[in-house]
């Protein structure tokens, strides 16, 4: 097992086993793969999974709508801001190149 190390007094390191530490009946000390929970059908299993998606998205913190339109509305004058900058780059780079040809 892996030891946990103790500082007392700034001067003695004591090392001790993780048993003595927390005690017999640790949840670290469950096995994960319990024979209950390999019995599962498969059906049970996903029943398991679909309770595990729905209280997620109980903890899931949703815009409002008043930030949604106002991020839409940020996010479309950004690609316009975006489109009209390199078409403005790309006429200007076209422009010097037809004086030099």
């Amino acid at each position: 097992m892996a030891e946990i190390v103790k500082v007392k007094d700034r001067e003695k390191v004591v090392k001790v086993d993780e048993k003595n530490v927390r005690g017999k009946g640790h949840k670290s000390e469950k096995k994960l793969g319990s024979k209950k929970e390999e019995k599962k059908t498969m059906w049970e299993k996903f029943m398991t999974f679909c309770h595990g998606v729905v209280n997620e998205f109980k903890k899931v913190r949703w815009t409002s709508r008043k930030d949604m339109i106002k991020y839409s509305i940020a996010t479309i004058v950004f690609i316009v801001f975006c489109s009209v900058f390199f078409y403005g780059i790309d006429t200007i780079f076209a422009f010097i190149q037809s004086l030099f040809s």
